[in-house]
C-alpha cells in the first residue's frame, strides 16, 4: 500500500512546492490537496466538521496552479485533488487544465472530485445545490470524453457540445484516474459506474474491512472486477494500527493528513510520517 500525504495549502503554509521535494525526498508516494474557491460570508450552510470554519478553508491556493509548481519541483511525487469540486468547474476548461497537467508531469497527475457541501460556493457558480451530484457526475464523463477522443461531443443534461477539439491529450491513457470522494451507497454506485478509484474520508471508514467488502458487492453487482478500483482512503491520522488495518483490507493508498502549518512544524511531522514506510 502506498502512503501519500495531504494538506490544505494556503498563503500561509509551507509553499506547497518545497513541501512536494520533502515528501518526495522521504519516500512518500504522492502529494493531493483540496480545493475551495472562495467561501461566502452569508456562512448559511453549516461545515460538516463542526460548528466553526477552520480559517484554512478561505485560504487555500488553486489546487491546479499549486500542483502544476509541486510537480515542476518533483521528478516522482504522483500529484493529486482531494478534492476538486466540478459543481463550481468549467468542465471544457477542467479538461484541458488537467490534461495539461498530466502531460507536464509525465502522467503523474490524478484527479479526486467530489460535489461540495457549501451550497451558496456553489451557487455562485451557477450550480443549483439539489441538482449537484448530477451536474458532478455529468461534467465528470464529458470530461473523460475529451481526454480519450480525438473529436469529443457529449450531450449530457448539464454539459452538451457537438464535436470539438482539445488537446493536449493526457499522458495517462485513457486519462488520469478520477477518484470519487463520498462514503454513501450513491458515492459507491457512481465509482463503480464511472470512477477509476474511491476517496472515502477515515471518520467514515472505521472498519477497513467491512467497508472495502461494501465495494465489493457494489463492484460485483456491476460487473466489474473490483481489482480495477483503487481505494485512498483519506484524512488518515498516521496511527500504525489504523495505517495496518488499511493494508490488510486490500486499499490502495492512505493519505496522512498534514496541518495547514509553516516548514518548522511540517517537516517533523513528515519526518514522524516517514516511519509508515
Amino acid at each position: 500500500m502506498h502512503i501519500g500525504i495531504t494538506q490544505f495549502s494556503t498563503d500561509y503554509t509551507i509553499r506547497i512546492d518545497e513541501l512536494a521535494r520533502e515528501c518526495e525526498d522521504r519516500g512518500f508516494e504522492s502529494l493531493f490537496v483540496p480545493e475551495h474557491t472562495h467561501i461566502p460570508t452569508s456562512r448559511r450552510s453549516p461545515w460538516p466538521g463542526g460548528p466553526e470554519l477552520p480559517k484554512e478553508y478561505k485560504h487555500t491556493v488553486d489546487p491546479f496552479v499549486g500542483l502544476a509548481y509541486a510537480a515542476a519541483s518533483t521528478k516522482t511525487l504522483r500529484i493529486g485533488t482531494a478534492i476538486a469540486l466540478l459543481t463550481e468547474r468549467d468542465p471544457i476548461v477542467l479538461a484541458k487544465e488537467c490534461a495539461t497537467l498530466d502531460l507536464l508531469s509525465g502522467g503523474r497527475f490524478e484527479l479526486g472530485i467530489g460535489a461540495g457541501w457549501n451550497a451558496e460556493e456553489m451557487e455562485n457558480h451557477g450550480t443549483v445545490f439539489k441538482d449537484r451530484f448530477k451536474v458532478m457526475c455529468d461534467r465528470a464523463k464529458a470530461i473523460k470524453a475529451m481526454w480519450r477522443e480525438d473529436t469529443p461531443e457529449y450531450h449530457g443534461p448539464f454539459v452538451d457540445f457537438d464535436p470539438i477539439w482539445s488537446y493536449p491529450k493526457p499522458v495517462q491513457q485513457p486519462g488520469p484516474p478520477v477518484l470519487l470522494g463520498g462514503e454513501t451507497k450513491y458515492s459507491l454506485q457512481r465509482v463503480v459506474d464511472f470512477c477509476e478509484g474511491w476517496m472515502p474520508r477515515t471518520r467514515s471508514f472505521g472498519d477497513a474491512g467491512a467497508e472495502m467488502a461494501r465495494l465489493r458487492e457494489f463492484a460485483d453487482r456491476a460487473g466489474r472486477d473490483v481489482n480495477t478500483i483503487q481505494t485512498s482512503v483519506f484524512g488518515a491520522t498516521g496511527d500504525p494500527e489504523a495505517i495496518d488495518s488499511y493494508r490488510d483490507a486490500g486499499c490502495f493508498r492512505a493519505l496522512v493528513t498534514i496541518p495547514p502549518k509553516g516548514r518548522d512544524e511540517v517537516l517533523p511531522l513528515l519526518d514522524k510520517h516517514a516511519k509508515l514506510l
